[in-house]
C-alpha cells in the first residue's frame, strides 16, 4: 500500500511541474553546500536521540548516550525502509525490553513522547513562522488571523504539559529539558534546509521555503508513504502559489533532503552493537 501510494503521490507532483526545468535545477547544484546540509542533518537527530534518552531515564532505563546514539540510528534505518514507518521504534523496543527488561509498557510510551515531542516542536516553529512570510490565503477572516496564529503558538506547550501530564505523567520531570532538545533539532533542521536551497541557488524567500518544509514534515510523519517521499513533494507543489516558491526548485529541495535522510538512515544498517559493554 506504502509502494502504490509513493507512487501515486509522485505521479501526480510529476504531472504538474516542469521535469525538463527540475533535470536543469538537478545539473546546476552547487554541491559544496550540501556538506554543511548533511551535518547539520546529522546534528539535528543527535539532538533528539538525547530528548529520547532523557524519556528513557524517567523510565529508570540507563543507557549510555553513545549506545542510545547507535540505537537511534538503527532506528531511522527500520522507520525509513521497512513497511509501516515505525518498524524501528518497535525494534529498539524490542531490544531494550530484552536487554534490560525495562517494561514494554514504559518503553513504548517514551517512543510516542519522542515522537509527538518533535511533532510539537514543529508545530510551534510552523505558527512562529507563518507571520513574518507573505502569505497569499485563499481565504477572508473577519477575526484578524494573525490573533489566531499568536494564540495558538501560545498555547502549544501549554497544551501539550497538559497532555503529558494526563498521559504521560512520569515523563513530566524531563518535559522543559526534552523540549528545549526538540527545539534544538528541529532548527537544524531548518538549518540545514537553508543550505540545501543555497545548492540549489536560492538567493531569497527563504522563510517561504522553510515554512512549506515544516509543513511538509508534519505531512510526513503520517506513515502513508516509503520516508515521507511524495507526501512532502505533494505538500511543496500546492502550497506554492500561497507561500510564492518555485515548485520545481521546492521539489528539488525536497527529494535532495530524503536522499540526505536515507544516507544518514543506512549508517544504521551498518551499526553492530555489544549490550554487555553498555555500548
Amino acid at each position: 500500500m506504502k509502494l502504490v501510494l509513493t507512487g501515486l503521490a509522485l505521479f501526480l507532483v510529476f504531472r504538474k511541474i516542469d521535469t525538463d526545468q527540475l533535470w536543469q535545477i538537478t545539473k546546476t547544484i552547487h554541491w559544496l553546500w550540501l556538506l554543511p546540509a548533511v551535518l547539520t542533518f546529522v546534528l539535528s537527530k543527535v539532538f533528539t536521540a538525547f530528548r529520547l534518552n532523557l524519556y528513557f531515564k524517567n523510565t529508570q532505563l540507563y543507557i549510555s548516550e553513545k549506545l542510545n546514539l547507535k540505537l537511534y540510528l538503527i532506528g531511522m534505518f527500520y522507520n525509513l525502509f521497512l513497511p509501516g514507518g515505525i518498524g524501528g521504534d518497535g525494534y529498539k523496543v524490542y531490544l531494550l525490553n530484552k536487554h534490560f527488561q525495562t517494561p514494554v509498557k514504559s518503553l513504548v510510551q517514551a517512543a510516542l513522547l519522542d515522537r509527538l515531542g518533535g511533532l510539537v516542536a514543529i508545530v510551534f516553529l510552523l505558527l512562529a513562522m507563518v507571520l513574518p512570510v507573505d502569505l497569499s490565503l485563499p481565504f477572508v477572516s473577519d477575526v484578524p488571523w494573525e490573533l489566531l496564529i499568536v494564540g495558538a503558538a501560545l498555547l502549544v506547550f501549554p497544551v501539550f504539559w497538559l497532555v503529558q501530564k494526563l498521559m504521560f505523567k512520569v515523563f513530566l520531570p524531563s518535559f522543559w529539558k526534552a523540549n528545549a532538545w526538540s527545539m534544538a533539532g528541529q532548527l537544524a533542521q531548518l538549518i540545514c534546509a537553508y543550505f540545501i536551497l543555497k545548492s540549489l541557488g536560492v538567493a531569497e524567500n527563504f522563510l517561504a521555503y522553510q515554512l512549506v518544509f515544516l509543513l511538509s514534515s508534519i505531512v510526513a510523519v503520517l506513515p502513508l508513504t516509503i520516508g515521507g517521499v511524495g507526501a512532502r513533494e505533494l505538500v511543496f507543489v500546492y502550497a506554492h502559489t500561497y507561500a510564492g516558491i518555485d515548485e520545481s526548485i521546492a521539489v528539488a529541495f525536497s527529494l535532495i533532503f530524503f536522499l540526505i535522510t536515507a544516507l544518514v538512515s543506512l549508517a544504521g544498517a551498518m551499526i553492530s552493537i555489544n549490550f554487555d559493554q553498555n555500548s
